[in-house]
């Protein structure tokens, strides 16, 4: 495919995938994170490690990777006819779909950070073990959309 990205196409959809894996190895981490801080809540200390951690991974790893991962998913799939009415491109539109909610947790993810943060926690151990596995499970599915291409 070549597009208005040319020969940089395939240097863009490498970029793409080593920081979605970034990103994706961040929204791993950061709910496992959680998990800890809140058991952790009791002893100021231990809980104020897990507030230091949570803000650098979040700020060296997690949101400029997802930042990276958006600006060059849009212009692939810019480059692949999005916009432009190209048949065949479902699968895109699913695959956009669920990086639209996988951002959202992130966002749901940073803002519960903060909330532990302050003390408060809202959500009980195990659900947010459960939710630890939204990124998992999106990843699959994403992968599948993209390999099989299957609408």
């Amino acid at each position: 495919m070549v597009g208005f990205l040319g020969a940089t196409y395939d240097w863009v959809k490498a970029a793409h995938v080593i920081f979605v894996i970034f990103w994706m190895a961040g929204l791993f981490m950061l709910p496992r994170y959680l998990v800890y801080h809140q058991e952790g809540l009791s002893d100021a200390a231990d809980a104020a490690r897990w507030v230091e951690r949570e803000n650098k991974l979040r700020a060296i790893i997690l949101t400029p990777a997802m930042i990276v991962v958006w600006v060059l998913g849009v212009a692939l799939a810019l480059n692949a006819g999005l916009v432009d009415g190209v048949p065949g491109l479902g699968w895109l539109h699913a695959k956009l779909a669920i990086v639209l909610l996988l951002s959202g947790y992130h966002g749901w993810a940073v803002g519960y950070a903060k909330k532990l943060a302050r003390g408060q926690a809202g959500v009980s151990n195990k659900a947010l073990r459960m939710m630890n596995e939204i990124p998992a499970l999106a990843t699959a599915l994403i992968v599948i959309l993209v390999i099989v291409k299957p609408f």
